[in-house]
């Protein structure tokens, strides 16, 4: 048991109880069932967040979007802009653990968590998304792809709080897509999972983002699968190529969800069928959400 708890009340307090070496908790879905696991004590000092409103809500940010740090996975896979222009959060949203999990588990908690398998890293790097922290000394952004420094791990300071994250908005034509492995519908942790976005003009593609989900310590972009992307039309041969680029890139592990030489098959699989379906919608094609489930019988 913790020896001390705060409910804190605005983000100054909470930047506080950091800086003398209280852990924050939001939802409280990885910190609490990992307790109950067995796998993590519980820290010895907890600053709960949740009362913090500054915190709370998706809103417009320029012509993008400032998702609060408390904002739910629920939220997010529901809310309109997310569906419509940032396709591939809502897909993974939309497959976060189970439906309560998706009510209580909050985007700050899943970013901050780091986990290689969390589902919302990858789109969240291929739509360029930024962290936006709070700490002693004022405010600072990282962007999401330079976060992760291992297996539960950031760069982020024991001080800082996460407060938002900012996405950019897409250029006009661009699709995006978060595919993952699926054995069941609720609480899956991803064997592999692929992330895409894709803008294309003139038939042909103009940038692509490619990144990849439980194949290495943590969710990174695969330049090469991108490069093979840029200047083709993104039909099937050039998002095979793509998909083998991903595979190539992965450094997977074996345990006992999957084999190493099982991942790094499946992983071209994913990455096809993600590239497939951002670029899919980038073409102005309905795909529904999430599409893991959409794309599951495709071949």
């Amino acid at each position: 048991m913790s020896a001390t708890y705060l409910a804190a009340a605005s983000v100054e307090e909470a930047v506080n109880a950091l800086k003398g070496g209280a852990r924050c908790v939001a939802g409280g879905t990885d910190i609490v069932v990992g307790h109950r696991q067995g796998k993590k004590p519980l820290p010895a000092s907890i600053v709960a967040i949740h009362g913090i409103d500054a915190l709370r809500g998706i809103a417009a940010a320029g012509a993008g979007l400032r998702l609060g740090a408390l904002a739910t996975h629920e939220e997010i896979e529901s809310h309109a802009v997310v569906r419509e222009r940032f396709t591939g959060l809502a897909d993974a949203s939309a497959i976060v653990g189970s439906r309560a999990t998706r009510a209580n588990g909050t985007i700050g908690g899943n970013v901050m968590n780091a986990s290689p398998a969390m589902d919302t890293g990858a789109p969240l790097i291929c739509l360029g998304a930024t962290a936006v922290f709070q700490g002693p000394g004022g405010t600072r952004s990282i962007a999401v792809e330079d976060l992760f420094a291992g297996p539960g791990q950031t760069v982020a300071s024991a001080d800082e709080l996460l407060i938002a994250v900012d996405l950019p908005a897409p250029a006009l034509g661009t699709g995006s897509a978060y595919v993952r492995l699926e054995y069941r519908r609720q609480m899956e942790i991803a064997i592999v999972g692929v992330g895409a976005a894709v803008t294309i003009e003139g038939g042909k593609v103009t940038a692509a983002r490619v990144a990849i989900t439980a194949l290495a310590p943590t969710i990174h972009r695969v330049v090469a699968a991108e490069a093979a992307l840029v200047g083709t039309d993104g039909g099937r041969d050039a998002a095979a190529a793509a998909a083998a680029a991903a595979a190539a890139g992965s450094a997977p592990i074996s345990d006992v969800r999957g084999s190493a030489d099982y991942r790094r098959a499946m992983a071209a699989v994913m990455a096809r069928r993600a590239i497939e379906t951002a670029v899919a919608r980038a073409l102005g094609g309905q795909v529904s959400i999430p599409a893991s489930t959409s794309t599951f019988a495709a071949v």
